[in-house]
């Protein structure tokens, strides 16, 4: 019995095993993700180089007045308060400088004096020439005379010269507004001493229809500004940027700058104040007929720069060398041509040659077929 469940044990196993050996085995088959992603062409244009700067709004030249003491002085009068308008040739401060004052005395006695002496002078050349035709007088007495007098006349000028500068000087205690503007900063009121410094002004006045932007520009990009260029100060993200052009640049560099102001005039109006920081956008060069590709088909990775290329059903990555790039488009000078299909979605993290299915903006799926029929209207 034992023998017989030996023999059908062995048959069994036999059996099992020769099912197990003629059965193929499993083939394993590895699935690939295909990815969906969005194309655009790479197209042939015109791109434009912008250098970005920060800045701040200044008055234009010959729009700014700060009146400074011309000596140290006491100040008597001061005719306006901060915000306040002034116009052109309205007195805005009056000094007390003594020494000025005693200064134009001095100066007008000694052109005084001065006049008196020549006059002298002269009637004693006319006195001493009757003498000589009479033959009474010697003729070096007539030539000394004649240069007492042209002596007198050097002396003269002198302190004609003198009593007008000290007049001059003397005329700077009372300072007058040289445009219409308004009063943008106060710094002193009547009876205070005052430095002849620009460290102690005693009023700032302003032209607010003439402001400019002054712009800090990188040295490097200097070169690329030219006078005339346009330019954009951007406000705000939900606002239109205003117009700007370029009017100067520094016609000279200090050694060991990294950046030179740029001025740009507003070619709009505007409600910007005195000092307010800006970001500001110039034109610079320009590359025509060079191909183009969406802004947002450029990948990084690390120093490297690439594009995703659709070709067929496949991503292929392509190493490029970009040149301009703006707010929407890249100059690709190496590495794409115009025509192909570049991925501008879905490219991130994508290996080269993934599996990818091209899928349409969703603009353009959700839009209705010309050819779809029409729906019937629901039931009331």
């Amino acid at each position: 019995m034992s023998v017989c469940r030996r023999l059908i044990g062995a048959s069994v196993a036999c059996s099992i095993a020769a099912a197990g050996c003629g059965k193929p085995a499993t083939e394993e088959v590895e699935t690939e993700t295909v990815v969906p992603v969005m194309t655009a062409p790479a197209q042939v244009g015109n791109i434009r180089a912008v250098i970005h700067a920060t800045g701040d709004v200044n008055p234009a030249p010959n729009a700014e007045l700060v009146v400074v003491a011309p000596e140290p002085a006491r100040i008597i009068e001061i005719t306006k308060g901060e915000g306040d308008p002034v116009r052109r040739g309205e007195v805005l401060v009056r000094f007390e400088i003594p020494t000025l004052n005693a200064e134009v005395v001095s100066k007008g006695a000694e052109a005084t004096a001065a006049a008196a002496h020549l006059e002298n002078a002269r009637a004693n050349q006319v006195r001493l020439k009757d003498l000589f035709d009479r033959g009474v007088a010697a003729r070096k007495e007539l030539e000394d005379a004649e240069r007492e007098v042209s002596d007198a006349q050097a002396a003269l000028a002198q302190a004609q010269a003198g009593r007008s500068s000290s007049q001059t000087l003397a005329g700077r205690q009372t300072v007058l507004a040289t445009f219409n503007g308004v009063i943008a900063k106060r710094f002193h009121n009547p009876g205070d001493l005052v430095e002849a410094a620009s460290s102690d002004p005693v009023l700032r006045v302003i032209d607010p229809t003439r402001l400019q932007v002054d712009a800090s520009v990188a040295i490097s990009d200097l070169s690329r500004i030219v006078m005339g260029a346009p330019g954009r100060l951007i406000v705000s993200t939900d606002a239109p940027p205003l117009p700007l052009k370029v009017v100067s640049r520094p016609a000279a560099v200090e050694p060991g700058t990294a950046a030179a102001p740029v001025r740009l005039s507003f070619l709009a109006p505007h409600s910007l104040a005195v000092g307010t920081p800006v970001q500001v956008e110039i034109d610079a060069e320009e590359h025509t007929n060079v191909v183009l590709v969406p802004a947002e088909a450029i990948v990084r990775e690390g120093e490297e720069t690439a594009v995703f290329v659709a070709t067929g059903d496949k991503a292929e990555r392509r190493v490029v060398l970009v040149g301009i790039v703006d707010s929407e488009h890249a100059e690709i000078r190496e590495g794409v041509n115009a025509g192909e299909q570049v991925i501008v979605h879905g490219q991130a993290g994508l290996p080269d040659g993934a599996a990818i299915t091209t899928e349409k903006p969703a603009a353009e799926t959700e839009k209705p077929s010309a050819d779809a029929p029409e729906q019937p209207a629901a039931d009331k």
